[in-house]
């Protein structure tokens, strides 16, 4: 398989995964921990420009920051917020879970231990994880609302000093293969995926990307 048809599989997945919500004035901004500081930095941004008056960072330290960070990534992500000019009093922090499940659920339980019931949440992730991000909350909180964002860029822009393309493209691979497997096990609420979003799904684990898939 050549550059370009890696890429065009590739952005097939990517766009998959996005799922392009309007924004809407919410009660608060739940942002998802994870490596990708610019999750924090979209967060951080939308409070700044006031689509809700809570900015709450999930956390502790996943597969991808264990034994790279020295803080929950919940910490991290909130230091970046105020480093950008939000007010340490209008940040929330829950910094134990280690999965998308546990930030959910360890958010829900955080907020009502602080008498807070959002009705409507602004869910913030990495772009290539939109989609799992909102079949994981619409099953751990179905009552709620929620509209999910990521950083602003293109999968051609994504990748950076931190993370190149072949990780990404390992990663968004490993992440469709948990949106059909999570959902045959009840973590996920289920979400259709086209024949052709599966179809390059398999051909990019048949040419080698599949170090982040399971139950291999």
């Amino acid at each position: 398989m050549d550059e370009a048809e890696r890429d065009r599989l590739a952005k097939l997945i990517w766009d998959y995964h996005h799922l392009n919500h309007t924004l809407e004035q919410a009660d608060g901004i739940l942002a998802l921990g994870s490596h990708d500081t610019r999750v924090a930095e979209r967060g951080a941004e939308l409070f700044l420009q006031g689509w809700a008056p809570l900015l709450i960072f999930a956390g502790g330290l996943g597969r991808l920051t264990e034994g790279k960070w020295s803080l929950p990534e919940a910490r991290i992500f909130a230091e970046i917020a105020i480093k950008m000019g939000v007010p340490p009093e209008k940040i929330l922090i829950e910094d134990r879970s280690t999965n998308t499940g546990e930030n959910i659920q360890l958010t829900r339980r955080l907020l009502e231990a602080n008498g807070i019931d959002p009705q409507k949440l602004i869910l913030v992730q990495k772009p290539y994880m939109e989609r799992r991000a909102y079949a994981t909350f619409k099953k751990q909180w179905p009552e709620k609302e929620v509209i999910v964002t990521s950083p602003q860029l293109s999968f051609e822009a994504y990748p950076n000093a931190e993370i190149g393309k072949e990780e990404i493209i390992h990663i968004m691979v490993g992440d469709l293969q948990r949106l059909k497997l999570y959902a045959e096990r009840g973590f996920q609420i289920p979400q259709p995926i086209p024949a052709e979003v599966w179809q390059a799904y398999e051909r990019l684990v048949a040419a080698g990307y599949d170090s982040h898939l399971i139950d291999r």
